[in-house]
């Protein structure tokens, strides 16, 4: 039996060909892509180029997009996957800017103060921010996404094992840093 979700109906029209139909789905999911990878990315600058090739990918794969699922983690998948190749891009370039002896000063955009806003604690962001990359995209897919363990899982492609101790090592990182915020404790107590 299909899996049916507030997506299934424009993604049918989407694959019917009906290209007003992707920009309705663009529309409601553009902000949590947004923000996720704005979390998940070192270079700000860089945010709207990724997602832009988060979205061409997703319309490259809606045909192999299962109905049996729901959505929005297939969606966090294909992010995920663009995201992990953007990484290793970047550091190619890196390695090769560095061989060169190349130092160019790349200008950054902050364009935070939105989401920022929304978080209750700048310095939680700040803390988040420092931790390793994939510490960091568990407690975003978990805390900030609100996804199950299950789900995280599944779409980082990791068994839950994985996804628990990475919160777990996470979350000891954070409170080591002198942070016992009420947010992420009350969340790891309900995960």
């Amino acid at each position: 039996m299909e899996y049916r979700d507030e997506y299934s109906q424009i993604i049918e029209r989407i694959l019917a060909g009906n290209h007003q139909a992707y920009a309705e789905l663009y529309e409601n999911t553009i902000q949590d892509v947004y923000k996720n990878v704005y979390f998940l990315i070192e270079e700000k600058a860089e945010a709207e180029d990724l997602v832009q090739e988060i979205y061409i990918q997703l319309y490259k794969s809606l045909g192999n997009y299962d109905r049996n699922q729901p959505f929005r983690p297939w969606l966090m998948g294909i992010m995920i996957k663009q995201i992990q190749a953007y990484r290793r891009k970047r550091w190619m370039r890196f390695r090769i800017m560095q061989k060169a002896e190349v130092n160019k000063q790349m200008m950054i955009v902050d364009f935070s103060n939105d989401i920022v806003d929304r978080m209750t604690n700048e310095h939680l962001v700040h803390l988040v921010n420092d931790l390793p990359f994939k510490l960091k995209e568990v407690i975003i897919l978990r805390y900030l996404n609100d996804y199950s363990q299950e789900e995280v899982a599944k779409i980082l492609e990791i068994p839950i094992g994985t996804v628990k101790s990475r919160i777990h090592s996470a979350l000891k990182k954070l409170r080591t840093k002198g942070q016992n915020n009420k947010f992420f404790i009350e969340k790891a107590r309900n995960a």
